[in-house]
């Protein structure tokens, strides 16, 4: 099997603020996938900076977003992406054909401690696990 330097596919994690679930998800992606899928993640309305319970709760298991900076969401980065995936930024996201929407459910973390931010970072990195191996399936 020959190996291709381009990855095999594009992710956008988009939540409201980008500084909490999809920042989460856009590391876990990240150190699950390495380079074989580009990562990016945005906001509908971005806040000033990473909420710091979710850059503790990501540091407790090893993965550093302390670099993460909060990105508006634009038409280019959607179109730009094969996989959007939306953790609550409701009609904000613009839609184009030929990528695969999904929609995550998932609690906000925004002005909770991070005793309260560890059950979303689990579930957020079950969930980025399972859209590795359907990435994978695909390829």
């Amino acid at each position: 099997m020959s190996e291709s330097t381009a990855p095999l596919a594009s992710v956008l994690f988009v939540c409201v603020h980008n500084a909490g679930r999809s920042q989460m998800a856009a590391g876990f992606l990240r150190h699950l996938a390495g380079d074989r899928v580009e990562v990016r993640s945005a906001g509908s309305m971005p806040a000033d900076r990473v909420n710091p319970a979710a850059v503790e709760a990501m540091r407790e298991v090893g993965i550093d977003i302390t670099a993460a900076t909060p990105t508006v969401l634009t038409p280019d980065a959607v179109r730009a992406s094969d996989w959007v995936i939306t953790m609550g930024c409701g009609d904000a996201c613009p839609v184009f054909p030929g990528r695969t929407y999904l929609d995550w459910e998932l609690a906000d973390p925004a002005g909770r401690g991070v005793e309260d931010v560890r059950p979303i970072r689990d579930a957020i990195r079950e969930r980025v696990a399972a859209l590795v191996a359907d990435i994978d399936a695909r390829a």
